[in-house]
């Protein structure tokens, strides 16, 4: 048994951020119904590329959407309200990602939907909150991004805005949706009553300003780029030159200064007054890289990751291919190939949560894969069912 076996989730979704969240309840056992739009051929992710499968499926639409069941459903259409009722009958939560203003019009709320399952916990990911003048606002990551001052902080002083490499702002806020609705089904659980719960783009971006934040709120602070991508603080923490390019280094607990000087062949800078704490290595932080720049020249960064052994926190400056044929990636089985009914296997990285059980290996569902099955656990008739796709609700 998997965590989340028996968890019934229904997921009025489409793109990154909801599908991310969902996914991660889908790899721990849940069973995600993935709602979708047939007037709209599903969801747009499904035509993203460049990449697709043998079948023509895209591999961005796989990446967000394995170990899931389809169920096409057009929200639109008055005859929908009887099969969105249906599945929240036997449902533990909703979640949605739409723009503010919408599941409200839609009937996706808890006030909408209690009369079928006072239970029902509902879930609302959106660009900037169903509340306040931006409700009604479309929104994405890069724009969250930018608003939120990521773009000021990355990249080196000198050069342009930049934007963080990966839509780092759509996972985390999946992630904090997945969270806030099992925290909800634990809830509804003990008491018998669910909720609406809301998560925005825009507040997670807020929120992963962290201490940063807290920095300026308290202090006054405004934190900026920092060279060699370096911690705002914490000396040695950056990027250092080796022989054959950069390593990243990080000494993060004053332990690990003199073990980095030990392995280095100066054991005098760890008595040196002007390193002895991160006070002084932070206001001598030109000197430290200069001194540390030198050392590390000497030999690779595989030979230095050697040298280190886990006794010094460091890493290579990897691509994505690097990141990926990496043989502790391997070795560890984080790659796993995930069956797609169309053609051949597609190759994913696992989920990050282990539970000593074997996760569901299935690709993303082909549009409207599950429609039929899961309307008869719902109580449709096979006519009443032939009647809805004529009408195309489904």
């Amino acid at each position: 048994m998997l965590p989340l076996s028996g968890l019934r989730v229904v997921a009025i979704e489409q793109y990154g951020a909801g599908p991310y969240g969902s996914m991660q309840l889908a790899d721990l056992g849940a069973l995600v119904i993935k709602i979708e739009n047939p007037a709209e051929e599903g969801d747009m992710a499904r035509r993203v590329g460049p990449f697709f499968t043998g079948a023509g499926e895209s591999l961005f639409f796989h990446s967000f959407n394995r170990n899931k069941k389809s169920l096409t459903l057009d929200l639109k259409k008055p005859a929908a309200r009887e099969v969105l009722l249906a599945l929240a009958r036997r449902a533990d939560a909703f979640l949605d990602n739409l723009r503010g203003d919408l599941p409200e019009t839609l009937g996706l709320t808890y006030e909408a939907l209690a009369p079928a399952n006072p239970r029902l916990v509902c879930t609302h990911l959106s660009a900037y909150g169903r509340e306040g003048s931006r409700a009604n606002w479309p929104g994405y990551d890069y724009l969250m991004q930018a608003e939120a001052g990521y773009l000021s902080l990355t990249g080196e002083p000198d050069g342009p805005p930049q934007r963080m490499g990966l839509s780092i702002v759509d996972l985390m806020t999946g992630l904090f949706a997945a969270f806030a609705l099992l925290a909800g089904v634990i809830e509804a659980r003990s008491t018998g009553r669910g909720r609406d719960l809301d998560v925005s783009l825009f507040d997670c971006a807020l929120q992963n300003l962290s201490y940063l934040a807290t920095w300026y709120l308290n202090a006054g602070h405004v934190q900026g780029r920092e060279p060699n991508s370096a911690h705002p603080s914490l000396v040695p923490s950056q990027l250092y030159r080796t022989r054959d390019g950069f390593i990243f280094i990080m000494c993060n607990k004053e332990r690990f200064w003199p073990i980095l000087c030990e392995k280095l062949g100066h054991r005098e800078w760890a008595r040196d007054p002007r390193f002895g704490t991160f006070k002084e290595r932070l206001q001598n932080r030109a000197l430290v890289t200069e001194l540390l720049d030198g050392a590390l020249s000497a030999r690779t960064t595989a030979e230095w990751l050697a040298h280190f052994a886990g006794s010094v926190p460091a890493a290579p400056i990897n691509d994505v291919q690097g990141a990926l044929d990496n043989p502790f990636v391997a070795a560890s089985g984080r790659v796993r190939d995930y069956k797609e009914s169309g053609s051949g296997p597609v190759r994913m990285v696992a989920p990050p949560v282990a539970s000593g059980e074997e996760p569901p290996l299935k690709a993303g569902p082909a549009l409207g894969a599950d429609t039929d099955s899961v309307l008869r656990e719902c109580g449709f008739s096979p006519r009443e069912i032939a009647a809805l796709k004529a009408e195309k609700v489904v």
